[in-house]
């Protein structure tokens, strides 16, 4: 799909930004791979692994939208990586996370339609459903942003579509590196913020392979949610430090129990296809027989329960500590 094409990704020097390069340098040619990030230094790093001719480093920022449009001249498809994710961060400094989730948002939309972007996926996360926190509240905001870019771009125009997940294993400020850490420093007894609590969990090759068969499988105004096993912060402590004891902090500020990525208020606009969920655009768009429950592979979905509900604490499939070992050696 990526062959002879042009690639942007903004926040391109974080986790998701590194191993998507990757997955383009070795499953496609590209005709151009733009990492569009405002860090010169990670930048210089990043560089220094991927020096493939048709790579490009654009330094911007998302809430500068002619920067953006420069970036994007010529470009076919962008993935939307850019965000303030730390949830307690984002509770302190709750103007500074607007601008980037929510008007960033705004700005890679209008440049993508200025530019005569083809597709445009944007990362989400499972804190957008029913948000609690400021994080979660903006990160809405933008899935409705880009949803709603199908009605504003026309029938020519882009299609704008989401992919939502969960914690991603080892990731840039996850909490895996940090118990590492811990454990590297003596600690015995890790911290855990409430003996109950339960997250989704993914990997960053299952996140990227979902990404780019979501380009595929898109019609535009799909927010697509990848089936995927639910992990206890008890067992994840106790695998990592075999100790069955644990630090009870305390649930952070805007910190939920249990994440949900289908809630139910969306059930009866939500479809279940083999290995993922999609949920529909509750508004209607200039084409009114686009049908969802057949994505442009040919897949097709059912409608499911009005009262269901993906969510972290109900989900059928946890891992065991065996599988949170092995995933934590293989994503280190």
């Amino acid at each position: 799909m990526f062959d002879g094409k042009s690639v942007l990704i903004t926040g391109g020097t974080g986790s998701f930004g590194h191993r998507f390069v990757s997955h383009l340098l070795e499953k496609y040619k590209p005709r151009k791979i733009i990492v569009y990030s405002r860090d010169e230094l990670k930048q210089f790093e990043m560089q220094q692994k991927y020096d493939a001719k048709c790579m490009r480093y654009f330094i911007g920022d998302v809430r500068d939208k002619e920067r953006l449009k420069a970036a994007m001249r010529d470009v076919d498809y962008v993935v939307h990586a850019a965000a303030l994710k730390q949830v307690p961060a984002a509770e302190y400094n709750p103007n500074e996370c607007i601008k980037t989730n929510i008007h960033g948002a705004q700005n890679v939309i209008d440049a993508a339609i200025e530019s005569h972007v083809n597709r445009v996926i944007a990362l989400s996360t499972d804190k957008a459903a029913n948000p609690v926190n400021l994080y979660g509240a903006t990160k809405l905001a933008s899935d409705k942003l880009f949803v709603a870019a199908n009605n504003i771009s026309g029938a020519k125009g882009p299609r704008f579509s989401v992919v939502r997940y969960g914690n991603v294993v080892g990731s840039r400020g996850s909490v895996v590196p940090y118990y590492e850490k811990l454990l590297k420093e003596g600690v015995s007894e890790l911290p855990i913020t409430h003996v109950e609590m339960t997250r989704f969990w993914i990997t960053l090759d299952e996140g990227i392979a979902f990404v780019d068969k979501s380009f595929r499988r898109m019609r535009g105004g799909e927010i697509f949610v990848p089936k995927i096993p639910s992990v206890k912060i008890t067992d994840l402590a106790y695998a990592m430090s075999g100790n069955e004891q644990f630090d009870v902090i305390g649930i952070r500020p805007g910190e939920k129990l249990h994440e949900v990525m289908v809630p139910e208020e969306v059930a009866h606009h939500s479809l279940e296809f083999h290995d993922h969920y999609v949920i529909t655009p509750p508004i209607i768009f200039f084409d009114k027989d686009i049908n969802y429950a057949e994505n442009k592979l040919g897949e097709t979905g059912e409608p499911v329960d009005d009262k269901f509900e993906y969510n972290s604490g109900t989900n059928p499939h946890f891992l065991s500590h065996d599988e949170i070992i092995r995933l934590n050696k293989e994503n280190s």
